[in-house]
């Protein structure tokens, strides 16, 4: 046999292999991707998978044990390696890229179902999932409301049996903010039940299931007051784990530390130095001219849908990226729903279900009209001003920032994993991989719409402050969960440093302890972004393509954003 045969046969036994393999891969990615909906079908329904729309999770100890075998199983059949795929193999096989992903979640999922994050030691977690549960069934226009009616029956009459896993099975003391905030969602949602419910669906007036299930929160919240709380607020998160495993960054906390604190300095001298051309030369002068400067009531709804259609023509124009006419409408929240929205994880902007059909999106905002007194009227219309509008609702959100992410995700990805990652769910995203692109991405596109000159001197006054935020968010959830500050001291930072009222920045604080990692995304993904787009700009020169950069960027939906920075410059 020649010695070039022998290489060819060689060249085809590899290949042959490496078809194998990736069918292999397929196939263990295809049953991860059902056993995630099946364990976790509240996600389902918001991802448009509607086969578990009856059911609430297993959260018990028993389906815990069930979920963490088969996990470990999964992860033993991709374990091909430990050693993670150069970045050009990933950017060429879409199933190892995958695999990558699927490894990274199962090894972070594990650590949640038995670290002390899991969610035994989080009863808001419980009561977000029970709650929304339903809700998903309700803002969702998947199916006529009658359809949904079975559904939305199951879900309730799962309810005392999935509450009641948390009562007796829960044996972890919680921290106490944790704990109130899963109280004050048990009072919301009796309300919701007995006062949103009927308005939705009249059918639902005087249910058994719909008693059932309050009867469920108001013993889950009396349960919850009677609890011992005495641990700290912020027990410590595996911060180096969720930085390599989840958001695939190949630095350790302490470097990205660093990093954001430099960039903190630097942003806040910018935003001084802008402030201090404003008239009145302080920031308080320049969050007052933001307020004062909204549209009028008559306005209000219209504003939304005018900047949005400014904003798309003029990046339509600019030729920066591909965003299709992907209709939205902006809406006022449901008349059920709109006592008790602020008291939920409630979200004026949900990513659409990859899964479902796609008509018209409706953004839902919080309503001003004629009914209201001047005084209420005046105090929405300064929340919901210009600046507002623009930058989250529009920009952020609803428009060149999310939106559009999520149709690239959705019709464009290349990755399973990327086409779902980034779903909003109960209470956070359905993968922790998706949200250093989903977020990152949206953060960018808001100084991506300055760059374009598309925001008024007032916007980018806000939009500086947002940057601000954003790295202090950052070195919070750094600070904290790397043991460095105690939560005290996190809400003294973010009144100090960005002027958060104190009610705010508990909240924003126990955000952060709730959810390690969670935070530092934001920038991260920008930083991972902009570096990219910075290097290969040097690298091409001339030949440099925005419009290519942003959708290759895109292009395989939501995956860690420092790994799409690695595939895009390998």
């Amino acid at each position: 046999m020649s010695v070039a045969h022998a290489a060819g046969q060689s060249a085809e036994a590899l290949a042959g292999q490496a078809a194998t393999d990736a069918a292999r891969r397929t196939s263990v990615i295809s049953e991860f991707l059902s056993h995630y909906y099946a364990t976790n079908p509240v996600t389902a329904t918001f991802t448009g998978v509607h086969d578990y729309d009856g059911r609430l999770p297993d959260w018990s100890l028993h389906g815990t044990r069930a979920e963490i075998q088969t996990l470990e199983r999964l992860r033993r059949q991709l374990a091909l390696s430990d050693e993670a795929a150069p970045a050009a193999t990933l950017r060429d096989d879409a199933t190892a890229l995958d695999a990558e992903l699927v490894r990274g979640y199962v090894d972070l999922r594990l650590g949640d179902l038995v670290g002390e994050h899991s969610r035994s030691s989080n009863p808001a977690l419980w009561t977000g999932e029970a709650i929304f549960g339903v809700v998903s069934l309700m803002i969702r226009n998947f199916a006529p409301a009658e359809e949904r009616l079975p559904s939305i029956r199951a879900r309730l009459a799962a309810i005392p049996a999935f509450l009641e896993s948390l009562r007796t099975e829960s044996s972890l003391p919680f921290p106490t903010l944790w704990r109130d905030r899963a109280i004050r969602e048990c009072g919301t949602a009796q309300r919701l039940l007995a006062d949103g419910l009927p308005v939705w669906h009249s059918a639902l007036a005087g249910d058994a299931s719909v008693q059932a299930a309050s009867s469920a929160f108001a013993e889950t919240e009396q349960w919850l007051g009677e609890r011992n709380t005495d641990v700290p607020t912020t027990p410590a998160g595996n911060l180096d784990l969720l930085l390599l495993r989840g958001h695939q960054s190949l630095e350790t906390s302490r470097e990205l530390l660093r990093r954001a604190e430099a960039a903190m300095e630097e942003a806040k001298a910018s935003l001084d130095e802008s402030v201090a051309r404003f008239p009145g030369g302080t920031w308080s002068a320049v969050q007052a001219a933001i307020a004062a400067d909204h549209p009028t009531a008559q306005e209000y709804y219209a504003s939304f849908e005018r900047r949005w259609r400014e904003i798309h023509a003029a990046v339509s124009a600019a030729n920066v990226v591909t965003w299709p006419d992907w209709p939205i409408r902006y809406v006022p929240i449901p008349e059920w729903a709109r006592d008790h929205a602020s008291s939920l994880y409630w979200l004026f902007y949900r990513s659409p279900a990859p899964f479902d059909p796609y008509t018209m999106y409706e953004y839902v905002v919080t309503p001003v009209d004629a009914s209201m007194s001047p005084d209420v009227q005046r105090a929405r219309l300064s929340a919901w001003n210009h600046s507002q509008i623009t930058l989250n609702h529009v920009v952020h959100h609803g428009g060149l920032g999310h939106h559009v992410q999520n149709w690239h995700a959705i019709h464009r990805s290349s990755s399973r994993i990327g086409q779902v990652a980034a779903v909003d769910t109960a209470s956070r995203i359905g993968m922790f991989c998706g949200g250093s692109m989903a977020e990152g991405w949206a953060c960018y596109a808001t100084g991506l719409a300055g760059e374009l000159g598309l925001l008024t001197p007032l916007e980018r006054l806000s939009e500086q402050h947002t940057a601000v935020r954003l790295l202090a968010r950052c070195i919070v959830d750094i600070r904290m969960h790397d043991g460095d500050w105690p939560f005290e001291q996190c809400v003294r930072f973010y009144e100090t440093q960005v002027g958060m009222t104190h009610d705010v920045a508990t909240a924003e604080a126990t955000k952060n302890s709730m959810f390690p990692g969670t935070a530092l995304m934001y920038w991260l993904g920008t930083d991972a972004i902009q570096t990219a787009r910075t290097t290969l700009e040097r690298r091409e020169g001339a030949g440099f393509s925005l419009k290519q950069f942003h959708d290759s960027l895109l292009s395989r939906g939501a995956i860690p954003a420092p790994l799409a920075a690695r595939i895009l410059t390998a």
